[in-house]
């Protein structure tokens, strides 16, 4: 069993992170994918602006759009969403590492060493480095490429023509009364609606 892993604040999930998982899926025949949304993100500056509550939801209406798994590990567990402790309770669940198909973008890879437990962290998965729009090509940041996913845990490139889409940019529009047809699910844009998430707060008079 081949199960791949995508992480991430998911504030919101968009479909540039859609794109990269089922990629992934398609180029290694990976069995089930797993949406794993972050409780608290160990490398944001700020707070997400949706509560994980909402950003959870979003991620299983995506996951039931795209019949991808959604995973509340890091939601239950306090403290940051750390992608080594992560792995490691997997590995309690009875995971092998060779089973363990953590997907990430290329620009998100490119910070790895900032990680938390690295180098250590890349032994506890398969890596799996997805194109994005903009970021250095996979192949540019890993060097000695392993392209073989048998045995011990590797080092994967996927070359995709991923959308251009970021969550920042969902906000910003959401927030400008702008739309967001085709970068979101539909399941996503109307819980969006529905729950005024990303709306600027209504200024009130004073006394």
């Amino acid at each position: 069993m081949k199960i791949g892993i995508l992480g991430g604040t998911f504030d919101p999930i968009h479909l540039g992170h859609l794109e990269a998982a089922a990629a992934a899926e398609r180029a290694l025949a990976l069995d089930r994918v797993m949406l794993l949304p972050s409780r608290t993100p160990p490398h944001r500056s700020t707070d997400p602006r949706a509560s994980i509550f909402h950003r959870f939801a979003m991620t299983a209406l995506a996951a039931a759009d795209r019949r991808m798994l959604v995973s509340d590990l890091e939601v239950r567990r306090e403290g940051p969403s750390y992608t080594a402790l992560t792995l490691e309770a997997l590995h309690r669940d009875g995971f092998a590492p060779a089973q363990l198909f953590f997907i990430t973008g290329s620009d998100a890879f490119a910070e790895v060493a900032t990680w938390y437990d690295y180098p250590r962290i890349l032994q506890l998965a398969n890596f799996v480095v997805v194109s994005r729009p903009g970021a250095p090509r996979p192949s540019q940041l890993i060097p000695n490429l392993q392209t073989s996913i048998a045995g011990a845990p590797s080092v994967l490139s996927v070359e995709a023509d991923t959308p251009d889409v970021s969550s920042t940019d969902i906000r910003r529009r959401v927030g400008a009364g702008e739309s967001i047809d085709g970068l979101v699910p539909s399941s996503v844009a109307s819980h969006i609606r529905r729950h005024n998430l990303y709306v600027p707060a209504p200024v009130t008079a004073g006394p």
